[in-house]
């Protein structure tokens, strides 16, 4: 009995494709370093979503932190997730 090929060579194409863009953006990414006073402004985040737009500078600025506790169970053991962002927007005339 013949083997289909053609379902395992799509489920193969694609998997072979995730693969390779996972690993062509792995030897991409450049090692960084802790900063503190950087850790200190991501900790002073507010829980939720939040923007302004500046009075003074062409600019918005936006933050917002997501945090939670995962627990397996109503007592087991969880983990912690805290994940924040902060983003600016500028826009400037540049002189020709």
């Amino acid at each position: 009995m013949p083997l289909p090929l053609a379902p395992i060579a799509g489920f193969a194409l694609r998997y072979g494709t995730i693969a390779a863009v996972t690993y062509m953006a792995s030897r991409r990414i450049q090692i960084s370093r802790t900063d503190q006073p950087t850790e200190d402004a991501l900790d002073k985040v507010y829980d939720g979503i939040s923007a302004h737009k500046c009075s003074d500078a062409p600019q918005a600025n936006a933050a917002g932190r997501f945090r939670r506790v995962i627990r397996v169970g109503r007592n087991g053991p969880g983990i912690e997730i805290d994940a924040t962002v902060l983003g600016r927007f500028r826009v400037r005339r540049v002189p020709q």
